[in-house]
């Protein structure tokens, strides 16, 4: 189920949420069922892409990762298309109970709407490694990643709580999120260089390593710049730039990924995932704690 990744999955969500909670009144069910709904859409991503990575031969011996049940010979594609239709299953019932709790009806505009997003994420996830030309072979999984892990999971989850987008000033932590999502996928991109550049072109396998490392670089500095901007343009407070406490753990992979090659990179991962749902938490945690401090009504 790689959980390692889940933490990352979440961020985005439970930023959107807390965003959402600052402003209005939210309701619990649909927190619930947006969790469970994330959830289950990325195991759903992570059983799609160790298959097809397992079908197309990128998972073999020498790759620099953990090693997957698939490729090891612990588990079957059968038993993975088992898994692929539970949590295909799972994610389509909790979504539609979600769209219930939130909007009352499948038939409005938002209902239908969410419910062709939620399609969309599926067939996404799964053209990412499967199918006659998966896009994750070809460079281009970092714009998957930055528009479903970080604008869809923020606004998304915003949504679905405040049933509008109160300002478009969240795409600033949505595109903060997406950001480092993509950089996740980068780091994980530089470990696997050696193997991948047989199989597929990612954009280290692009652009080379040094390049990929400024490229990280980049998207840890451009994430960080995107939430402070949202900050500064709400009401100043301290309790908004209360996600700086994690800045150390940034810097500490940053220069972990400077420093490191290859299976040695592998440790950057949990480091940034962790770093990122930890930034999120605290993101949202901001702007509620002014929320309370300093007696403003939600609507």
């Amino acid at each position: 189920m790689r959980l390692r990744t889940l933490p990352l999955s979440m961020a985005g969500v439970i930023l959107g949420i807390m965003l959402a909670a600052a402003d209005y009144h939210v309701r619990w069910d649909v927190v619930i069922f947006t969790v469970l709904t994330t959830l289950c859409l990325q195991l759903l991503s992570n059983v799609f892409n160790e298959l097809g990575d397992a079908l197309s031969g990128t998972d073999g011996k020498d790759r620099q990762g953990p090693e997957y049940s698939l490729s090891s010979g612990l588990l079957t594609v059968r038993d993975f298309k088992v898994m692929i239709w539970v949590y295909a299953l799972l994610s389509a019932a909790f979504g539609l109970a979600l769209i219930k709790c939130s909007f009352g009806t499948f038939f409005s505009i938002e209902s239908i709407l969410l419910i062709l997003l939620g399609a969309f994420a599926i067939s996404a996830a799964m053209r990412y490694t499967l199918g006659k030309n998966p896009y994750g072979y070809r460079g281009l999984g970092d714009i998957y990643v930055f528009i479903f892990f970080g604008l869809v999971a923020v606004l998304g989850s915003y949504f679905v709580a405040a049933h509008e987008i109160r300002s478009w000033y969240l795409l600033l932590p949505a595109a903060s999120i997406g950001t480092f999502s993509v950089a996740v996928l980068n780091v994980n991109n530089i470990r696997d260089m050696g193997t991948d550049a047989a199989t597929r072109a990612t954009i280290p396998v692009r652009i080379g390593e040094k390049w990929a490392k400024v490229y990280q670089t980049a998207l840890i500095v451009t994430g960080w710049a995107c939430m402070i901007a949202y900050a500064w343009s709400r009401i100043s407070n301290p309790w908004h730039y209360l996600f700086v406490l994690t800045l150390p753990l940034f810097i500490i992979h940053l220069i972990g990924v400077w420093k490191g090659h290859g299976k040695s990179l592998d440790r950057m991962l949990p480091l940034l995932v962790v770093s990122v749902f930890l930034f999120a938490m605290l993101g949202g945690l901001g702007f509620i704690a002014f929320l309370y401090t300093s007696g403003i009504s939600r609507m």
